[in-house]
């Protein structure tokens, strides 16, 4: 295959993440990165491209890696020389905390441990550059990548923003920038930027760090339309939206959406009256249910929310650390140390059980999902956690999600009512959570006896 048609194999296989590293990479400047009709960004041939197929080399769903980088694993040995420890989900690592920094907390989606961290690399002169999502003007992207070049720049890239972005054009302009860059990303980002480290010397010279944030999946643009939609803004007619807000008298996570209106008048909504939106899959990328990476296992750091008690009963939020990195837990360390953090070490089972909602859907539902694409599972990346055995019970509750997922954004795109969809998609989820709840009873009966015995 040349590089045209293996893009063209992942995209058509709806295995694209839009990550646009490819597009960056590409010689021949032949992939461009555009929205699709379901509001992801996925890479299109625009031209004859002479890469021989290396650009294909950097994509992270590439079904046909090299055996040397067939997995996060093979990465992980390449990139994470330092590491001390390691754990077959977590991958390699050095410590595992949890905390938060006391500036930059408040302004944060969670702990605002990327914030401090990103800073104090620029103080310390590590990097010159951050490349991280920023609000953007335009109404139909609100969000992109960009260049913070100072403190002040960065700042104002805080909180999380559940959005489809692409690297692309961030990417190719570090070639114009003085000095080393560091990348905030999720997790196949950062595998995307990893892969062409390796092919390229200029990008492995050039990016000194990697920030990597635990996710639930990658939304669809459809995600933040609904959630205005459920605010009382018109899908089309919304600005400036905030997919954290926090609620510092409640507990991590009862935050909000809020947007503005085309009067500019912000509304919000709770999440909790909207109901659970990573649980059903709805609005999410079908190549999310295909990475087996749930703690950025490639980044020099990966960060993620503390989701267990105590931390979670704080709705200023708290992160979830680790350092995979000497750099990183200097950092961290340090901070620690001279009071800029409040942070403690997070044994590793606890670490564990503050991402076991990912892990058991990440992990122990891939291989049923792999051979459910029966006609294209040749096109799915080498995975890890492709043989978990799971109960008939579970491969329900794995197929309404796959349902869920793809119905959401079938209906979505073609009406675009958050009381019509609601009501359209309803049966579906009545049904997943049925399942899912009868899955959590067993559970529980099944802990209590072994507690017993």
């Amino acid at each position: 295959m040349n590089c045209g048609e293996l893009i063209n194999a992942v995209v058509k296989n709806d295995m694209c993440i839009g990550c646009g590293v490819c597009a960056a990479y590409c010689k021949s400047n032949s992939i461009e990165m555009k929205v699709n009709q379901y509001g992801f960004y996925t890479a299109n041939p625009v031209g004859q491209c002479n890469c021989e197929g290396k650009c294909i080399k950097v994509c992270p769903f590439n079904p046909e890696p090299d055996e040397l980088i067939k997995t996060e694993d093979e990465i992980a040995k390449v990139f994470l020389t330092e590491t001390t420890k390691q754990h077959r989900k977590i991958g390699r690592y050095i410590n595992t905390y949890v905390g938060f920094s006391l500036k930059h907390r408040a302004k944060s989606s969670s702990g605002g441990i990327a914030t401090y961290t990103l800073t104090k690399l620029m103080q310390r002169g590590e990097i010159q550059h951050v490349i991280s999502v920023k609000s953007d003007d335009n109404p139909n992207a609100h969000y992109e990548y960009s260049i913070s070049s100072n403190i002040e720049e960065l700042n104002n890239a805080a909180k999380t923003k559940y959005y489809p972005v692409t690297l692309a054009v961030a990417l190719k302009k570090i070639k114009e920038l003085d000095g080393k860059v560091a990348i905030v990303g999720v997790a196949c980002f950062i595998k995307a930027i990893r892969l062409a480290q390796r092919e390229d010397h200029y990008f492995q010279n050039k990016i000194g760090f990697l920030v990597g944030i635990i996710c639930g999946g990658v939304k669809s643009t459809f995600f933040a339309e609904y959630l205005a939609s459920k605010a009382g803004v018109s899908a089309n007619e919304f600005s400036k939206p905030q997919f954290r807000i926090k609620d510092s008298t409640s507990t991590a996570s009862d935050y909000s959406f809020g947007c503005l209106d085309k009067e500019n008048s912000h509304k919000n909504i709770k999440m909790k009256a909207v109901g659970d939106m990573w649980g059903t899959g709805l609005f999410k990328a079908n190549a999310c249910d295909f990475c087996d990476d749930v703690t950025t296992e490639l980044a020099d750091i990966s960060l993620g929310d503390a989701w267990l008690e105590p931390y979670s009963n704080d709705g200023l939020g708290t992160n979830v650390i680790v350092t995979r990195s000497t750099l990183a837990d200097e950092i961290i360390t340090n901070g620690n140390e001279n009071g800029d953090l409040s942070i403690e070490i997070l044994p590793e089972s606890v670490f564990l059980n503050s991402q076991q909602g990912s892990f058991n859907h990440r992990h122990d539902g891939l291989g049923f999902r792999i051979k459910s694409k029966t006609d294209r599972a040749n096109l799915i990346p080498p995975k890890r956690f492709d043989n978990v055995k799971i109960s008939p019970l579970l491969k329900l509750i794995q197929l309404f999600r796959m349902k869920s997922r793809a119905k959401s954004l079938e209906l979505w795109a073609n009406n675009k009512s958050a009381v019509e969809f609601d009501n359209d998609i309803s049966s579906c989820l009545f049904t997943l959570k049925f399942f899912t709840k009868i899955n959590h009873y067993q559970r529980a009966i099944l802990r209590r006896i072994k507690n017993i015995l």
